[in-house]
Order: C-alpha cells, then sequence, then structure tokens
C-alpha cells in the first residue's frame, strides 16, 4: 500500500487518491488499470503496444468486474506507457 519511488502506490490509484504530474500524464500513465499493471510489471509487460499478457490480464480483470457488477473503468491498457523511472 506503499508507493515506491517513482511509482505511485496502487492503493492510491485503485481508490482514486493518486493524481498523475505533468511527467506522469506526458508517459501517458493515467489512472485506471492500466497504471497499475504498469506498476507491477511495467518494464516486462508495458510499452510494448499489444502484449499478450496484458490482453490476458485485462480479459481476467473485465471478468472479475463483471461478476462482482462493478465498471472496469477507463485506461486498461498499458502498452502505450513508458514505464516508471524510465
Amino acid at each position: 500500500m506503499n508507493p515506491q519511488s517513482p511509482k505511485p502506490s496502487c492503493h492510491d490509484v485503485i481508490i482514486g487518491r493518486w493524481n498523475p504530474s505533468a511527467g506522469d500524464r506526458s508517459a501517458n500513465h493515467l489512472p485506471g488499470f492500466g497504471v497499475i499493471t504498469n506498476i507491477i510489471n511495467g518494464g516486462l509487460e508495458c510499452g510494448c503496444g499489444n502484449d499478450n499478457r496484458v490482453q490476458d490480464r485485462i480479459g481476467f480483470y473485465r471478468r472479475y468486474c463483471g461478476i462482482l457488477g462493478v465498471s472496469t473503468g477507463d485506461n486498461l491498457d498499458c502498452g502505450n506507457q513508458r514505464s516508471f523511472g524510465s
């Protein structure tokens, strides 16, 4: 639940407490599931365009959001995001 600089806390992103800086916005770090993937696996999965691992993760996320009856929100993908700290 704590941020690990330069990454924000996943918890803060999920609850809407994180506000991206101008630098974050220029790296396409926008609130949503995509930036959470970037926080966890950014250097491996993000910024690579269409990555099957990311698409699988989004599919699972959509499925569980459907089961729970909640919206997925926007910005699900991290394919166009730079990794944090790059």
